[in-house]
């Protein structure tokens, strides 16, 4: 057989006299050394282990030595030559390397089995008649597996695989068992190493697939790039919307969904740029697209070049340059539309009554009455300023209390001449409180509820058109502070100052109530954050407050005033109603209670209805939507084994509204989906007991 030259054990002999040990040459000749290229496997030419004269096993010499053929005994010499190992570093730093490294395993291997197909001796080249040093090897080389193909090799050339004997570590000498432990733990680093780079690909996929992952304190979103698309585009899209749009909604989600950065110019926001939309694409339907200054089309263009796989090359032609000036220009923040708001007719009475009248504190039925006035010294100040007869300046008096001008301070008449006593609307104690209170109030003329509640509603949908998840069960109140849309609403809400909630029907009475309670929250959520305990919960529903019509308005009273006819809120120590028998907005409750109400409204709260905004003409087929929505997400769970229904604790806190226990199930059968309705059917039509279990209200913010 070929010799393996340039492998030396000189390293090991200075390493173990220094530690002590002698060690002769038939410990070289032993084949100590030759355990480091044998470790898979012991093998010897009798297929089992060496026996020396005694019959016992051999102590001084390593089993790893003997090799086991198939056809013959091959008794090795006592005396074998030394092998020298060179000493050499092995990195094991990239790919390559690892290549070369398993070349040379293989030409070891190679080596091995034509000695031993060959039947021969196998001669190791050595001094052995001459006093060697045995220097250990270097502690990095590594341990010399079998190849993974060796064994099968050796058994199709008819060589039986000789298993090593349990007794082999122990019956080693101490240079044996060091390098026995060295090698291996080596080898097993090489080829965790090695593992390591085959598993690099898969990983990087792996990991090129998060696309969000969350640390303590902060959360990072990972975009994927595209590389199909040049992200070298110069010019800018723009569309122009409508709040409410499914056309508009899919336009939005597609730029999202290929990453692109747009404009979007919503004319319900910005009413001024209708008539930008009209003399640029000759009619006033939406939405309409832009890239730079050339019109592209609406959504149908839009999908007809998306099915055509040529968006992206007819993006880059026509956004391959800077934007021109004449391109449809961005909203811009703080500047608000010239509207032609008409003054009130009666506002420059008013402003003479304010500074002409003896307005201070008086005492009546044992109260300090702050800032009022008599209805004489009121009637009195007009004459003379108007010239004109005292009952002319009583029925202006009247007109100043119908349109919110002036009120009793009791809230007990309306105006008369006399001694009645009244203040403006600005000096009413619960003004501070009423956070859409500027500082002023609104003298411009008093907008219809309908029209008002209607631009509100407009605005609001554009809001979460662009600030919420899809679903609408998140709501990025931060982003919503920032924004132009949330600023004009702010200005906006002072019209609700002196409208007249009276003449709205009733489908217009519910629909501008949940609108109003739900724009109130984010509102509230945005000023003050959201509560955490109870006695914050108490003031975020009674204390945040609304001048809506002459009155304020807080959480609780439009909920439970208004919505739900007067009831007392079944979570308050409170046992009085909302409103008094005196108490002039019992006029605006609904005449009946409608459940529906309480999946329409949104609180903040992560175990809430998603937040949305009713049309008038709409709002009972959406209470219907909303209803299903809720239940379908995480209203109700139902356990057949247990024979328990899993309600949420709206359903417990609000029972009286839904009826009694099982008339809640029948009720809410008639919004569940097909699954959860043949459940529920099964459970309350076999006679047996039904326990139903409130799950615990999440009061953390949709945030």
């Amino acid at each position: 057989m070929g010799s393996l030259s340039g492998i030396a054990v000189n390293d090991m002999a200075g390493d173990y006299e220094r530690k002590g040990e002698k060690i002769n040459e038939e410990d070289i000749s032993g084949g100590h050394a030759f355990e480091n290229f044998s470790g898979s496997g012991i093998f010897s030419a009798a297929g089992d282990l060496n026996p020396d004269d005694s019959g016992k096993p051999e102590t001084n010499r390593c089993p790893s030595d003997m090799i086991k053929a198939s056809q013959e005994t091959v008794e090795f010499d006592q005396e074998f030559s030394g092998i020298e190992i060179e000493k050499r570093d092995v990195p094991v730093e990239d790919r390559q390397e690892m290549s070369a490294m398993a070349e040379n395993l293989n030409e070891v291997q190679n080596v091995l089995l034509e000695g031993l197909n060959s039947g021969t001796d196998t001669v190791v080249i050595s001094e052995a008649n001459r006093d060697e040093q045995i220097i250990p090897p270097n502690s990095k080389l590594p341990k010399p597996e079998a190849p993974p193909g060796l064994l099968n090799l050796l058994l199709d050339g008819d060589f039986n695989r000789v298993e090593r004997s349990q007794s082999l570590k122990e019956n080693l000498p101490a240079i044996g068992k060091y390098i026995l432990d060295q090698s291996n733990s080596f080898s097993a680093a090489i080829s965790r190493r090695i593992s390591s780079l085959k598993e690099s690909d898969e990983s990087k996929s792996k990991w090129n697939n998060v696309t969000e992952f969350n640390l303590s304190g902060l959360k990072v979103i990972v975009k994927q790039k595209d590389e199909n698309r040049d992200f070298s585009l110069k010019g800018r899209i723009s569309f122009f919307s409508r709040s409410n749009c499914r056309d508009c909604t899919a336009v939005r989600l597609f730029f999202r969904e290929k990453g692109l950065k747009f404009v979007e110019i919503n004319v319900d926001v910005y009413p001024s740029r209708e008539k930008e939309l009209v003399e640029r694409t000759g009619a006033s339907s939406v939405p309409q697209i832009f890239f730079n200054e050339k019109l592209f089309g609406g959504l149908v263009a839009l999908n007809s070049l998306r099915n055509s796989g040529e968006f992206d090359q007819r993006l880059s032609g026509m956004l391959g340059r800077k934007c021109p000036d004449d391109a449809p220009a961005p909203p811009v923040y703080g500047f608000d539309d010239h509207e032609d708001d008409t003054v009130d007719e009666l506002i420059a009475i008013v402003r003479v009554l304010r500074q002409k009248l003896p307005i201070q504190d008086r005492l009546m039925k044992m109260k300090i009455v702050n800032n009022c006035f008599a209805g004489s010294e009121m009637v009195e100040v007009m004459i003379q300023h108007l010239d004109c007869g005292r009952q002319k300046a009583i029925e202006i008096g009247k007109q100043f209390a119908r349109k919110h001008f002036i009120h009793h301070v009791f809230r007990e008449h309306d105006f008369e001449d006399g001694n009645h006593y009244y203040r403006f609307l600005e000096h009413e104690p619960f003004i501070p409180r009423c956070i859409n209170f500027r500082g002023s109030t609104n003298d411009g003329e008093p907008k219809t509820a309908a029209a008002v509640g209607l631009r509100l509603t407009k605005i609001l949908s554009a809001i979460l058109e662009s600030y919420t998840s899809d679903d609408r069960r998140h709501v990025d109140y931060i982003g919503i502070s920032n924004s132009e849309e949330f600023r004009r609403y702010v200005i906006l809400a002072q019209d609700l100052h002196r409208v007249n909630i009276l003449a709205l029907s009733s489908e217009e009475k519910l629909a501008f109530f949940l609108n109003l309670y739900n724009a109130m929250v984010i509102h509230s959520v945005i000023r003050g954050g959201r509560p955490n305990g109870v006695i914050d919960r108490r003031s975020f529903f009674s204390d945040f407050q609304y001048l809506v019509g002459g009155n304020y308005y807080s959480l609780n009273i439009i909920k439970n005033g208004i919505l739900r006819n007067n009831r007392r809120s079944p979570y308050s120590l409170n046992i009085m109603k909302p409103f008094s028998n005196s108490d002039k907005r019992l006029e605006l409750a609904l005449p009946k209670l409608n459940p529906l109400i309480h999946f329409g409204l949104c609180n903040g709260t992560r175990s809430s209805p998603s937040v949305r905004f009713f049309s008038p003409t709409g709002v009972e087929a959406e209470l219907r939507s909303a209803a299903r929505e809720f239940f379908q997400r995480e209203g109700i769970e139902v356990d057949l084994d247990k024979r328990t229904v899993h309600l949420s604790r709206i359903m417990k806190w609000f029972s009286t509204d839904f009826g009694q226990e099982k008339e809640i199930l029948k009720w809410i059968m008639n919004y569940l989906d097909a699954t959860k309705a043949g459940l529920l059917t099964h459970l309350l039509s076999d006679g047996g007991p039904v326990n139903i279990v409130h799950n615990n209200y999440d009061w953390s913010v949709n945030s």
